[in-house]
């Protein structure tokens, strides 16, 4: 039998990451494992979610005020008990929860990091099959190992990050995280069930000729946004257009493509909600990091997202993220705001 050697599984990738760092504990490695253990199972009923009762809400609202789907209720139970039942993490943080939740049995107490996670991104697309996501980063503990870690482990500016990532489900399952070291991309073999690898090193491409942004609120955006995106339009071949409007309403899926293909992903705050829509910490935070790991570029409008430093686990933040170039001429607009 033909073993085929060139490619290399999650697990094996992982295991290989642990070769090259005699001194590393494997702690990471494990997590990250276990979050592709969840998103497997989460794949699992995404699959099949238009044949069993799983679909539309769970009949309550979270904490962000909007309607939970029943798959987001699977999802984030999914990723809860997976992490929980693992011996890799010190407690979670979810945008389905109002709180954190802290691990306090033997084993988790002593790991080094917290998770937080919006386990199933573009709920508002799963009854009509577009394709959703799960978002996850990975912080290390800033209170003592050995204790039962607090709030303050979770309300760390996005540059601590160790590690982020996420899981698109959609014509393939694919897998993408970033340490500091690079990113890569796994892709989900149904024949065999793992994640092998199939984007490894990932390069954001310094320009790209796509723009993804929610044209409906245009007239609720500032003028430097609405003159940026003006300019986007208007775009021809002797300054790099013209460029293409690409917006799914699924930012898992949005920023994957600009990400592969060059882009960039505009989600303003608007005059209703200055503060604008996405959260800071389950998935502002993991993209930028991601995206800036990949040599791309991610702001608020005024900083860098990694420096902001969140007060509250459920915070809100306007965020641009893409290719470089694309971003160095969107903040020569954003700097008259």
């Amino acid at each position: 039998m033909n073993v085929n050697r060139t490619i290399q599984t999650l697990d094996e990738f992982t295991i290989q990451q642990l070769r090259d760092f005699p001194n590393a504990t494997g702690e990471l490695s494990n997590l990250l494992r276990n979050i592709g253990l969840a998103a497997k199972r989460i794949n699992t009923e995404v699959n099949k979610a238009g044949l069993v009762d799983i679909l539309g809400d769970a009949g309550n609202i979270n904490v962000q005020g909007e309607e939970v789907k029943k798959l987001d209720v699977y999802a984030n139970d999914q990723m809860v008990r997976v992490l929980q039942h693992g011996i890799s993490c010190a407690g979670i943080a979810s945008e389905e929860l109002d709180d954190f939740v802290a691990f306090d049995d033997e084993k988790s107490v002593k790991s080094k990091y917290v998770c937080l996670f919006d386990p199933l991104d573009g709920s508002s697309n799963i009854d009509v099959n577009v394709s959703i996501g799960t978002i996850f980063s990975v912080y290390p503990r800033v209170t003592p190992v050995g204790t039962v870690v607090t709030k303050e482990d979770f309300l760390q500016p996005g540059i601590k990050q160790v590690a982020a990532g996420y899981i698109v489900y959609g014509s393939s399952t694919m897998m993408v995280y970033a340490t500091r070291r690079g990113v890569n991309g796994f892709t989900l073999d149904p024949s065999i069930g793992e994640f092998t690898m199939s984007h490894p090193d990932i390069k954001c491409p310094e320009t790209g000729k796509m723009y993804s942004v929610n044209h409906g609120n245009f007239f609720e955006y500032s003028k430097p946004v609405q003159q940026y995106i003006t300019a986007c339009q208007k775009k021809d071949k002797t300054n790099g257009g013209p460029y293409t409007q690409r917006y799914i309403g699924s930012m898992v899926s949005d920023v994957h493509r600009n990400l592969i293909r060059g882009g960039i992903f505009l989600y303003p705050g608007t005059t209703s909600k200055p503060k604008g829509k996405l959260r800071l910490l389950y998935e502002s935070n993991p993209f930028a990091f991601i995206v800036t790991v990949a040599g791309g570029k991610a702001t608020n409008g005024k900083i860098p997202i990694l420096d902001v430093v969140p007060t509250e686990l459920h915070e809100r933040t306007p965020f641009f993220v893409g290719s470089i170039r694309m971003m160095e001429e969107l903040e020569t607009y954003l700097q008259n705001t």
